[in-house]
């Protein structure tokens, strides 16, 4: 079990609400990613997913609470290792700070803050995991050591029929921002959505570029990684210490969970 050494606080607006949160982020000598919000307990587990439709959103049910946009987070928390938090959100946005639109302050802060505990051993994968929904699919092979490739088939010059393997350099990972397509900006902010949107946090796809300038080659598709992290690491077992091969195409968070749910039966 790996918690942080000391308390963290970090606070932000939310990319949906464009609402400040503040996340006082404590160590935990408990098993698990725990939100606490309006005196209720929302943890990170794919049972709790009520929706996937712009982001994950999580809820405790019994208490009418609910947590948004958490797949950065959790993918921060994979990629450091780290599995026992609890995480007390104040503010007037229930929702997780976008910051830059990646995980890297998240990863930065957790590295000042340092560490404590031991990494869980490594889960063996010990069949084949297989997700289909018409022209996607998730897949996952036993292997000697994780890869994640995702393919993706997006109306972009750039980004059509595009795959990207993850690979030794975890910090183009880290670093990729989310991304959207600028002309449904509009529409999705009128429906309530995408009002923390800025060119900063976010990279924005037009006709035939980008808003701004790319942290590193295919963004988008790394951030698609970035993705498949956070949202499988909400089965409890990190995704980057499974031992098997990811192959994904034409996917969404929807489909990640679905598949995430099928690993747990077959780990479990």
């Amino acid at each position: 079990m790996r918690t942080l050494k000391s308390k963290l606080k970090l606070s932000g607006n939310g990319l949906m609400s464009n609402m400040p949160c503040e996340f006082e982020i404590c160590p935990s000598k408990e098993k698990g990613i725990r939100f606490h919000v309006k005196n209720s307990i929302i943890c990170a587990k794919t049972e709790n997913v009520v929706s996937t439709d712009h982001c994950i959103v999580l809820a405790n049910p019994k208490a009418d609470t609910r947590i948004m946009l958490v797949e950065h987070f959790m993918a921060a928390c994979a990629i450091s290792r780290i599995d026992a938090l609890d995480i007390y959100v104040n503010g007037e946005g229930f929702e997780t700070p976008i910051f830059d639109g990646s995980a890297k302050v998240w990863v930065n802060e957790f590295d000042k803050t340092g560490y404590e505990g031991e990494v869980e051993p490594t889960e063996h994968l010990a069949e084949t995991v297989v997700f289909k929904a018409g022209k996607s699919s998730i897949v996952l092979i036993p292997s000697e050591k994780t890869t994640i490739t995702y393919a993706v088939n997006f109306n972009h010059p750039e980004l059509r029929y595009r795959w990207v393997t993850l690979n030794e350099n975890i910090d183009e990972i880290i670093e990729a921002r989310t991304f959207g397509y600028l002309k449904d900006l509009e529409t999705f902010q009128k429906m309530g959505f995408s009002k923390g949107v800025t060119y900063e946090n976010t990279v924005g796809l037009t006709d035939n570029g980008y808003t701004t300038e790319l942290r590193s080659e295919f963004e988008p598709v790394k951030h698609k990684i970035l993705d498949i992290i956070g949202d499988f690491y909400l089965t409890g077992y990190n995704p980057l210490e499974l031992n098997a091969d990811f192959l994904v195409k034409e996917a969404g968070h929807g489909y990640h969970v679905a598949a995430a749910k099928i690993l747990e039966k077959t780990l479990n």
